[in-house]
């Protein structure tokens, strides 16, 4: 069967940036000048094609990653609309770990923000080559130079400005294109055509000077540029052009574009950006995997006729159509109806019917080829992360990591008819969401759920009861603090039971040491002489495994510690690895009870950007939340940016203290930073609220 489409004109793309920097807007336009959409949807009136959940339209932002596909200059390009939002950074890690390509959009007035920093790390964390659209060029500060400075010294990258602002603020009307020295004016219709004008002579210094430098930087970057500057030749715009490719394809540089997507102004030369700068499948190295049979690594090439590899990145609980498995194709093909084999958990799966998705709207095909980023039907046991291939030919990519929730709060259902279906409703949740976790305290009885901030548990409740129909109660967040340990100790744990037959016997000596932070889990074994057969290490390292789920101190999960076993006893009649893994438990809570367990809280970014007026009393009310400024920086029209550390414990409710202390008027984001130890005063009153529960 031929392709659907050539490969080497597919461009999987995602747009990705700051909260209201203009993502979805510049989306809705792409899709209306491709011709997917007949009306341009407006994010204030709730009428866009890619927010297209009731709680998007409501809030005015994106929350989830949606997926469509449009056509340009016979290009197929397959679009994802991530959310710019810090607590939904998951669905842009997943996205990018499946896309080629990605348009980082900037506020032209804000310039790069704290989010657009975290976006611009995970693209860097997967090699994605991306461009740079500066938007809202027509407001006014928009300062498209001020961005370009910020662009290499906040994000430590190389941008090349292919474009200039033709005007500014209100009297902004199209670009200037540096690579061909003409000039474009848009009249704002979303039904007319860019108009071809004269650069005018107040900026033809400019261009000239700006279009020179362009061209020394690429030669610092490209060799064959760097050949014919150096032997004085004439550079083509096709020369151009393509070397600005070659350098955006090896991440060396970024093309850097302009416009004003809600005024219609800069898409098309955005659009023709995306065709002739990023790259298609066959640009991109093989993917690499594991070969599950013989445990070496593979490469995947990006062709049909290779063996079927995909990876699953995103699964949605559609109210119609029941459970969609979103994959991206890496190589070979698959059909609806072929048997898969699911690499992650070892499991065959059936493809069902296949599907391109269009934010909410649906379109059936009847394969999916190389390159391609579709959603299938019928995959039961297939979770966010998993590889997809040949049976035949097995391999394993790498999966997709996510950062661990920081802020929980408990939930009980309102009726006994509501129990099954919260259950029911929070499993499907948590299916979707990797962040999202489900925790049932058995001490306190209580279920109690984890996200990555106020917005995301938020969320997530308002679906509960909007979308699941479950009658919940929702207790105060809690943060998910951790324990650790302050020395090393030496501990044992014995087991010892006689009941008459068969006895139980473990005895495990162990020392633990603190790490630095971050360190996580270590166990070492020191044992010698085959005092303690190795099925029983393994069995009494499970057991502290175990054990680090509860610390002895507030019951937190344990963190940052080294295990080292060293020493211990065996019976050889009754020692069980059921004896072992409970004398590894006892050993590890006798070991942290003398170590001086402490607590840790997570500590979160924040930047705060407001008026020079309000600066005193945002930082004093940092101040009173225990708050550590780390910068103060003053931007445009007497706009400062604040920087902070501040514990997660003390942010609860800070939307609406900034809204009271600046009238309104200043913006804040927040992102999880580390783990540090908490004071002591405090730390007491938590163990006595945790001792009051039990």
């Amino acid at each position: 069967m031929p392709r659907s489409f050539p490969l080497d004109r597919i461009r999987n793309i995602g747009i990705i940036a700051h909260i209201d920097a203009g993502k979805t807007t510049v989306t809705e336009r792409i899709l209306y000048y491709t011709g997917r959409t007949y009306k341009i949807g407006d994010v204030d009136e709730g009428t866009t094609v890619m927010d297209w959940m009731a709680q998007e339209r409501q809030r005015g932002i994106t929350i989830t990653a949606a997926a469509t596909t449009c056509h340009w200059q016979n290009h197929r390009i397959n679009i994802i609309d991530t959310p710019g939002h810090v607590d939904f950074t998951a669905e842009v890690e997943r996205s990018l770990r499946v896309l080629d390509g990605g348009v980082v959009v900037f506020d032209g007035v804000a310039g790069v923000e704290a989010q657009s920093e975290t976006v611009w790390r995970q693209a860097d964390r997967y090699h994605v080559p991306r461009i740079c659209f500066i938007n809202k060029m027509d407001r006014v500060g928009a300062n498209f130079n001020r961005t370009l400075s910020m662009i290499e010294e906040r994000l430590h990258a190389t941008p090349l400005p292919i474009q200039l602002p033709l005007g500014g603020e209100a009297s902004f009307e199209g670009i200037i294109d540096l690579i061909e020295n003409r000039a474009w004016s848009f009249d704002g219709d979303p039904d007319s055509e860019p108009i071809e004008v004269a650069i005018p002579e107040s900026e033809q210094t400019i261009c000239s000077t700006c279009h020179q430098a362009l061209i020394e930087k690429l030669a610092e970057h490209d060799d064959q540029i760097m050949t014919a500057y150096l032997e004085g030749s004439s550079i083509t715009t096709a020369e151009l052009r393509l070397a600005v490719r070659r350098i955006t394809l090896a991440t060396k540089g970024v093309p850097v574009l302009c416009g004003s997507a809600l005024r219609n102004k800069g898409i098309q030369p955005l659009l023709d950006a995306i065709v002739s700068y990023l790259p298609s499948p066959l640009d991109m190295p093989p993917v690499r995997g594991v070969d599950t049979k013989k445990r070496v690594e593979v490469h995947r090439l990006a062709k049909d006729e290779a063996p079927f590899s995909a990876l699953a990145f995103k699964v949605v609980s559609d109210p119609f159509v029941g459970r969609l498995v979103y994959f991206r194709v890496y190589s070979g093909k698959v059909k609806a109806g072929a048997q898969v084999f699911n690499s992650t958990r070892g499991e065959r799966e059936r493809i069902g019917r296949l599907l391109l998705m269009h934010a909410n709207r649906r379109e059936e095909v009847v394969a999916a080829d190389t390159g391609a980023i579709a959603a299938t039907l019928g995959l039961k046991n297939t979770l966010t992360g998993d590889t997809l291939c040949d049976s035949a030919n097995p391999v394993l990519l790498e999966s997709i990591r996510f950062p661990e929730p920081v802020l929980s709060v408990a939930i009980e259902p309102k009726t006994r008819a509501d129990q099954d279906k919260m259950a029911e409703a929070l499993n499907r949740l948590a299916d979707e969401d990797p962040t999202f976790k489900i925790d049932y305290n058995q001490e306190t009885g209580q279920t109690v759920i984890s996200g990555m901030g106020e917005l995301h548990l938020e969320v997530i409740i308002s679906r509960l009861f909007s979308e699941f129909r479950v009658g919940a109660k929702v207790g105060k967040p809690r943060v998910a603090y951790r324990e650790t340990i302050t020395i090393p100790a030496k501990a044992e744990g014995r087991l010892v039971r006689q009941t008459g037959g068969r006895g139980q016997y473990g005895h495990v000596c162990i020392e633990i040491e603190p790490l630095e932070r971050g360190g996580g889990f270590q166990f070492i074994d020191r044992i010698k002489g085959g005092i303690i057969p190795k099925p029983f290490i393994f069995a009494a390292e499970a057991g502290i495994k175990e054990a680090l789920d509860t610390g002895v101190f507030a019951g937190y999960p344990l963190v940052d510690i080294k295990v080292t076993l060293y020493d211990g006893s065996y019976h050889e009649v009754d020692s069980s690895e059921l004896a072992f893994k409970m004398a590894g438990s006892m050993a590890l809570k006798n070991g942290v009870a003398k170590a001086k367990p402490t607590l840790l809280e997570p500590i979160m970014n924040l930047e705060v950007v407001t008026q020079g007026q309000f600066l005193g009393d945002i930082t004093g009310d940092l101040t009173s939340r225990r708050g550590h400024i780390e910068a103060i920086e003053t931007q445009y029209a007497e706009m400062c940016t604040i920087r902070a550390l501040i514990p997660l414990a003390e942010t609860f409710g800070y939307a609406t203290s900034l809204r009271s202390l600046t009238q309104g008027r200043a913006n804040h984001s927040m992102e999880f930073c580390r783990y540090e130890q908490l004071p002591a005063e405090l730390m007491a009153q938590i163990t006595d609220k945790v001792w009051v529960r039990r």
